[in-house]
């Protein structure tokens, strides 16, 4: 038996991480102790615990549990399964892996039987499934996000192991066991398998030779992986191209997956230069699409790329300041109505394309003023554009 699933855990308390849900007085915890917990959505990285979770939540509520998985889900077995509760005092819990691969139909076959609470449904999914999910289900739903378990956590999880398994290893291997499992608590559990075969005098030359890279986020390196990545975007943020590269190279000799630094790079793209230079969001997005396909070691030739090109962009901050702006003045209660001339069934609309390609009219209530352009890079040339389009 793998040490992943002898030693995983059965109750609510002995889950490893997740204290911001699983705390005492934590808000997910109260909910399951005061069995008030309705239809619930998890999401994480693997290995952050979220199908443990979900059977430590039907034995502490008592409820018979189904495993089923999205992708091979029947629509008739979803239905044979609340026809066996139809009379019955208890209800079951149902859990759905990979939750946002459900088809629309499989979804609405769900639709009724959360309205009616014939049974508690639990969903797990490595993606945020608040877009997947039809507005019907989310209404009717949590949804919670499980961490990537932190280093201390996974330290102690893997010290009880080895104190049950009598076993004792290096501390460089221990270290290893943990880091490059990046709060992935069955990926550190799976090597320590293997180190286990190899015998108590494995080394850290072995280990690393079955696992060269990280397995999700993080770094091996003294310096936290969070604060690498901090480092590169703020390197390129300030146009120092050759200390962007210098983080870079450190992610990725860390072990940071190649998608996970491109992604970061196609936030810093929009964020920090946006319209000042609008290809730099398209060759991120480009970057991100190749690392996926070709992986390490080819993948640190385009990231390299996208850095000194991101470096050498000029810098504007102004979508992302407009769009908070937009934001902050909405939750802050500034809701108006639509101008009726602007509204679907409007008589009155002024359609833009008859008058030359612009023409004055109502577009809110209020004037409401969220965009300052930089005057940086293209942003001049948008600037002239808008003038231009205006002066019709």
């Amino acid at each position: 038996m793998s040490l992943a699933i002898k030693y995983r855990p059965t109750l609510l308390d002995d889950i490893v991480g997740q204290s911001h849900l699983l705390d005492k007085g934590a808000v997910l915890r109260t909910l399951i102790e005061k069995d008030a917990l309705i239809h619930t959505f998890f999401y994480g990285s693997t290995g952050s615990g979220k199908t443990t979770l979900a059977r430590a939540i039907a034995k502490y509520l008592k409820y018979p549990f189904y495993e089923l998985n999205a992708t091979t889900l029947k629509v008739e077995e979803l239905r044979n399964i609340f026809k066996t509760y139809v009379n019955a005092l208890e209800k079951p819990i149902i859990f759905i892996d990979e939750v946002h691969r459900l088809s629309k139909n499989q979804q609405e076959v769900l639709l009724p039987f959360m309205e009616r609470e014939s049974a508690l449904i639990i969903g797990a999914s490595t993606e945020n499934p608040y877009y997947s999910l039809t507005s019907a289900i989310r209404s009717r739903s949590h949804i919670f996000e499980l961490l990537p378990i932190d280093n201390s956590s996974m330290i102690s999880y893997l010290e009880r192991i080895l104190l049950a398994e009598k076993i004792d290893f290096s501390h460089d291997v221990k270290s290893f066991l943990v880091s490059s499992s990046s709060g992935d608590a069955r990926a550190m559990l799976n090597l320590l398998d293997s180190a286990i075969v190899l015998g108590k005098d494995v080394t850290l030359e072995q280990l690393k030779s079955i696992r060269p890279y990280a397995m999700q986020q993080g770094s091996s390196q003294a310096d936290s992986h969070y604060d690498l990545t901090s480092a590169m975007i703020k390197s390129i943020r300030g146009s120092d191209i050759d200390a962007g590269l210098y983080y870079l190279a450190r992610l990725i000799n860390g072990g940071e997956p190649p998608e996970y630094i491109a992604r970061r790079l196609s936030i810093l793209a929009s964020e920090d230069i946006g319209n000042a230079n609008p290809n730099a969001l398209n060759l991120s997005a480009s970057t991100l699409t190749i690392v996926k396909q070709i992986g390490y070691p080819e993948a640190r030739i385009p990231l390299a790329q996208l850095v000194v090109y991101l470096a050498s962009s000029p810098k504007s901050n102004s979508s992302y300041i407009a769009i908070n702006n937009a934001l902050k003045a909405i939750q802050n209660g500034e809701i108006y109505p639509i101008p009726p001339n602007i509204k679907t069934d409007s008589k009155n609309y002024l359609y833009p394309h008859n008058f030359g390609g612009w023409v004055k009219q109502k577009y809110l209530n209020k004037p409401m003023k969220f965009y300052k352009s930089s005057k940086q890079g293209f942003e001049k040339s948008l600037d002239e554009w808008i003038k231009k389009i205006k002066s019709i």
